[in-house]
């Protein structure tokens, strides 16, 4: 049980406590499941241990100016990195799975984030994936110690998900062996990159590259930004942040223009593409393998927001188990706000969610890593559909997780509303997250393209790659199998339904261009149907995923408790996944009423099941109070204590009259007699 402060009391509200002990299955093999196994578990629980001794308030960023707020996002990340490299060489010396990596989330220890995010996930990333021996011997070795720190800049204020209409440009000289970046105009100026504003002193770099005035597309090149000693911007470099932002506080983006500044011909990543001595380019093998850089992103995308959203699903579900309100019959007393249906519809749901992009994204992973075996085999058949998955669950786990945290937000009431729960920062997360990396909808149509292709493909007898095997099976048989109450049958209806959004728009597309439009025209004419495949193509995906991790893989490697609980959730996310679809699914399939019946009852019968443990299942995630950093959220439910105490911090509260009384509302005041 994670320990609280002294101010606090110290027993656990009774609400909590009987929570608890109604469980119908065991919190620690839950928590075992979900972190990997006992020693995974032991392991987390050391560190944070070890890493969250003599912490400071987790909330003393919310009354900070945007300038301290940077300096003390700075004296946290470098204060952390010492910490996990000494914890880094007491338990596996030589290791990464400590320092570095670590450092990329932690909350407890950088409740503001850091500025060397992007350094971490990034640019050491994409310098091991798509560098040489020598660039990785020059640049890699010294970023993954974070000897230099660097940062991915390739978002321009003008272009950001249209990598190809980057502006910023490389021109090789062949007289010193040199590439020369320039930006051309102010809409070509790189904007966003995380650490970039001040704290960077390399970035990755992405520009079109030129030699002789002839294209070559988009390629990374490695450039110091800042001497290594003074810190100054170099000459030809202007270098600056953008300013604050809805969350991400200590982040640190910023802006990035160069002025003819010069590189060497071997700063440029030379894996796959290459150009020599005397500017020959050499052809990359395969024209999209830059994309697994952003596979790697999404992923990691993937991963944030399902921890925000149970973040914020644990402080809320907690919260409700104690707020008291609102009595169910007038003569009662008044319930635990979580007993009320309603409130479990805002609640468990979520909590579904969490869990479903959970194990989809750990599936994604596998198949990521999967992919990079291929391709180190010469192998590059798996890398359009690791792209469309990666675009998928990017955009329906930051859509889901964004609208997710909120409304637990919202099921808090007022005191939601406060910085001191913590839901401000959740939701600044999850949000840039929904941002990055790629507009959702820009994504959506990629993956609706892909799509029509696919189908295309169909019409010629094509063979289908494993993951658009279920639009084959649809194809060849366009009618679905009669109602049954089957959780694999919802599974099929949601691939029945994507499959014939897919058709229709294949139809109204190809209608278009028969009727004169140009491919690109009907592609803009029908994108609502596009992304509206491609959305329905992801729910089939994670919906599919879950089925198989809960029911069949390694289900006997848990107790009949836990596969129960895990199956109520997944019931849930089912039933409620098909109903909000439900629009498209009633187009294309003979539902009866009494079926929609049916699935309302199983989804107000999954919340009653979910009820009793709805609190153990947030405890398995295990988030330390640390992590949570929320007044409504902590092990020991006292909210109200905790609630009132954090209010007595505020800077207004450290003296009886503000100094603001004398220097203008008292002379008002009596400017009024």
């Amino acid at each position: 049980m994670p320990a609280t402060t002294s101010l606090i009391p110290t027993r656990v509200n009774p609400d909590l406590e009987k929570e608890r002990r109604a469980a119908t299955f065991s919190v620690e093999e839950f928590q075992c499941w979900w972190h990997g196994g006992a020693d995974k578990l032991n392991e987390k629980r050391e560190i944070e241990t070890y890493l969250y001794k003599d912490l400071r308030d987790g909330h003393l960023h919310d009354y900070l100016s945007h300038e301290d707020l940077y300096h003390l996002a700075v004296k946290d990340v470098t204060e952390a990195s010492v910490k996990l490299r000494k914890l880094q060489k007491l338990r596996n010396p030589g290791g990464d799975n400590i320092w570095p990596k670590k450092l990329y989330n932690l909350p407890a220890l950088l409740p503001a984030h850091h500025p060397f995010a992007t350094h971490i996930t990034m640019f050491v990333d994409v310098i091991y994936s798509q560098g040489t021996p020598e660039q990785i011997e020059k640049f890699g070795k010294p970023a993954a110690n974070c000897n230099i720190i660097g940062t991915y800049a390739q978002t321009e204020i003008g272009h950001g998900t249209n990598v190809r209409g980057i502006e910023t440009r490389a021109d090789y000289d062949r007289a010193t062996d040199e590439f020369v970046l320039h930006t051309p105009n102010l809409q070509a100026y790189k904007w966003w990159p995380g650490g970039l504003g001040h704290t960077a002193n390399h970035a990755m770099v992405v520009a079109q590259l030129y030699i002789d005035g002839k294209h070559h597309g988009i390629q990374m090149f490695i450039v110091q930004l800042r001497d290594l000693e003074t810190h100054m911007p170099l000459p030809g470099v202007d270098i600056g942040e953008i300013g604050k932002k809805l969350g991400m506080a200590g982040v640190n983006q910023g802006f990035l223009g160069f002025k003819r500044v010069r590189i060497p011909r071997t700063n440029m990543l030379m894996r796959n593409a290459k150009v020599l001595p005397g500017g020959k380019f050499v052809q990359s093998p395969a024209s999209r393998l830059n994309y697994m850089t952003m596979v790697f992103t999404r992923c990691l995308i993937v991963n944030l927001s399902y921890d925000c959203l149970l973040q914020a699903a644990t402080i809320s579900t907690r919260y409700s188990a104690v707020r008291r309100q609102s009595p169910i019959n007038s003569s009662d007393p008044e319930p635990q706000i979580i007993d009320h249906v309603t409130q479990q519809q805002k609640l468990f749901p979520e909590i579904a969610n969490g869990i479903a992009y959970r194990i989809t994204g750990q599936h994604m992973w596998e198949l990521y890593e999967l992919t990079l075996k291929e391709i180190a085999n010469g192998d590059y058949t798996r890398m359009a559909d690791m792209h469309i998955v990666a675009c998928a669950l990017k955009v329906l786990s930051t859509t889901d997780g964004s609208f997710g945290v909120e409304r637990l937000r919202l099921a808090c009431g007022g005191h939601g509303y406060l910085t001191s729960t913590n839901f401000s920062t959740l939701y600044g997360n999850v949000i840039a997250a929904y941002t990055y990396e790629g507009e959702n909808t820009v994504l959506l149509l990629q993956i609706g393209r892909y799509l029509v292709k696919t189908w295309t493909q169909l019409t010629q007898g094509k063979k289908m790659s494993p993951l658009a095997a279920y639009l084959a099976e649809i194809y060849d048989k366009p009618e679905i199998a009669a109602w049954n109450d089957s959780r694999s049958y919802l599974v099929k209806l949601l691939q029945f339904t994507a499959a014939n959004k897919t058709r229709l728009a294949f139809e109204n597309l190809t209608n278009r261009v028969n009727g004169g439009q140009t491919l690109e025209e009907a592609s803009n004419n029908t994108g609502i149907e596009l992304t509206q495949a491609a959305e329905l193509h992801g729910r089939q995906f994670v919906a599919s995923a879950f089925l198989e991790q809960i029911t069949v893989a390694k289900k006997n490697q848990r107790s009949v408790a836990l596969n129960s609980v895990l199956e109520n959730i997944l019931e849930l996310y089912l039933v409620q996944t098909v109903l909000r679809h439900m629009n498209d699914i009633l187009r294309f399939t003979p539902i009866s009423d009494a079926n929609l019946r049916s699935l309302q009852n199983r989804l107000e019968l999954s919340l009653k099941k979910l009820r009793p443990d709805a609190v153990a299942i947030c405890d398995g995630f295990d988030y330390h109070d640390r992590v949570l950093n929320s007044t409504l959220g902590c092990y020991d439910g006292n909210v109200y204590e905790r609630l009132f105490e954090a209010a007595k911090k505020s800077p207004l509260n450290q003296k009886p009259v503000p100094d603001s009384f004398e220097k203008y509302l008292k002379p008002f005041l009596k400017s009024n007699l």
